[in-house]
């Protein structure tokens, strides 16, 4: 896939990492990994992912035992709905 131009990066940006439901979406997420790094250390992280067990679009929450480390190809391979 090739990358974007600068020009489609910030209409990218505009359109939707702009949007307040993204951005709040986005915002849970950074806190999650930094309550992950905090309990387990940044280097368990290295390369993983952090994993609502539940996910936050059927109502889960961002605590500690709802959240898993896993792989990157795990936590991004999954057929959505």
């Amino acid at each position: 896939m090739p990358s974007r131009t600068k020009a489609e990066n910030e209409k990218h940006y505009r359109e939707y990492q702009s949007r307040p439901d993204v951005m709040k979406k986005r915002a849970m997420m950074n806190k999650a990994r930094r309550m992950m790094e905090e309990k387990h250390g940044k280097a368990a992280l290295a390369g993983k992912d952090v994993d609502h067990k539940r996910p936050l679009r059927h109502g889960g929450a961002t605590t500690l035992s709802n959240l898993r480390i896993v792989s990157k190809k795990k936590n991004r391979g999954w057929e959505r709905d």
